[in-house]
């Protein structure tokens, strides 16, 4: 995914930590009840704590990429630390915290919610191995024999994360929320100065990534692949914004505003008659004025993936969404059926897309629907954001895959830069200057064909 990370150089989008806590629902990673024996036990020089990368099986430099300080490969490791600097401590005094480094609203996904802790773990760590990979009581000293599988070891209790469905249910517990306690980040939470939430997960994969998937990984766990891992990432997304919908709007009169797109209240106003309202029509979402917007970032991939790579479903799930959209303006009896069949639509989506081989020519159908049959949805910034990633994310796939030749590809990163940079700041957002750069975008890569 070496095309993508040079996207690092220009933007900040993917620089989320989220966390903090909500009630039951479903879709989440499974509770993970084993021990956890803390990123010690996997740290030693035989195994994944090399200074270089010279396993012969594994590269077991994996702790050293995972605690890098200078890069996104070491946030995970940074995401305990970062709550006792200055801004995380003024949510907490502003949310009543006293303390948000040992707050459960934070460190759920600030670290590692082990319920069993062995004698090496540590809060310290973050986000250890084991929050990611399940704890490894069961399988910590098997996994690294020779005669072991992967199945083998899943079988014991490590999570199966090559698999893109239960990678995303892991990463979503903390990178959307989840049922679990202190996973989920309330508007209130927001409101006192949490960064608003974002995901995708492959961009998100790649930027993180601490191990190769080299061939012999190919032949032991199998590579989804980046189209594949970001098609299935967009529908359970979407997936579990729906299953989170009605224990959070059991709560309040209707669902927290952290689902709702941020800009679609925070706008800016004034009592100058000559002021022009900033609110845009969207026809991809059939509501009246002043009703707030469900943040659909992830239902506009969705829809773009359905269409090429599941036409028989994608006319259900466009129709499924427009009500979705409008029943949110109605009795809440209304919204939680619509949202249902939603739900079960992208649930099946998913399932799909888990299935499918996604050729070339897909894969070019796939950035031309995201960067031109999805234009006009791009009337918020959440959406634009979601539509440079995808481009970058489809197009690393291209390249990675040996679709298309590297150098071309690097062609066209001057305008992938320019829509990033459009997409850097809600404050300014322009969808018209946005939707021309895209245009731009598709017809360079349609000259990669």
């Amino acid at each position: 995914m070496g095309f993508a990370l040079s996207w690092l150089r220009i933007t900040a989008i993917a620089s989320v930590f989220a966390a903090f806590g909500i009630e039951p629902a479903v879709s989440a990673a499974p509770v993970d009840r084993a021990v956890h024996q803390g990123v010690a036990s996997c740290a030693g020089s035989t195994c994944h704590g090399r200074q270089e990368a010279t396993g012969p099986r594994v590269r077991q430099n994996e702790v050293i990429s995972w605690s890098d300080p200078a890069s996104l490969t070491g946030v995970h490791s940074r995401a305990w630390k970062v709550l006792n600097e200055p801004r995380a401590q003024a949510i907490g005094r502003r949310l009543g915290i006293a303390n948000v480094a040992t707050s459960r609203e934070c460190i759920s996904c600030h670290g590692d919610p082990a319920p069993v802790r062995g004698p090496k773990w540590q809060q310290s760590d973050g986000v250890g191995c084991e929050a990611c990979h399940g704890g490894s009581d069961r399988w910590l000293a098997s996994h690294a024999s020779v005669n072991a599988s992967h199945a083998d070891n899943v079988a014991k209790g490590m999570w199966a994360v090559n698999d893109p469905a239960v990678r995303a249910s892991v990463c979503l517990d903390c990178h959307f929320g989840s049922d679990k306690p202190g996973q989920f980040v309330f508007h209130r939470i927001m409101a006192a100065g949490h960064p608003r939430v974002a995901f995708e997960l492959d961009l998100f994969t790649s930027l993180q990534r601490h191990h190769d998937e080299d061939a012999d990984y190919a032949a032991r766990k199998g590579v989804a692949g980046g189209v594949k891992t970001w098609a299935v990432g967009q529908a359970l997304a979407v997936e579990r914004a729906l299953s989170l919908l009605p224990a959070a709007s059991a709560r309040v009169t209707g669902p927290d505003y952290y689902f709702y797109d941020c800009r679609s209240c925070h706008r800016t106003f004034s009592d100058d008659p000559a002021a022009q309202i900033v609110a845009r029509t969207n026809g991809w979402r059939p509501i009246p004025p002043g009703q707030p917007v469900w943040n659909d970032e992830q239902m506009i991939m969705l829809a773009a993936a359905a269409r090429i790579a599941a036409p028989d479903v994608a006319r259900s799930f466009d129709s499924q969404s427009r009500a979705f959209h409008t029943a949110l303006g109605g009795d809440r009896a209304g919204a939680l059926k619509a949202a249902a069949a939603l739900k079960a639509t992208a649930a099946t989506l998913a399932r799909r897309f888990a299935g499918t081989s996604f050729d070339r020519a897909q894969t070019f159908a796939l950035i031309d629907a995201v960067l031109i049959g999805n234009a006009a949805a791009y009337t918020d910034y959440q959406g634009g954001a979601q539509a440079v990633m995808a481009a970058d994310t489809l197009l690393s796939a291209l390249v990675t895959a040996g679709q298309v030749d590297r150098g071309a590809a690097m062609s066209l990163r001057p305008d992938l830069d320019r829509a990033y940079a459009q997409a850097r700041d809600a404050n300014r957002w322009d969808p018209a200057a946005f939707r021309a750069t895209l245009a731009q975008v598709a017809g360079r890569v349609r000259g990669l064909k």
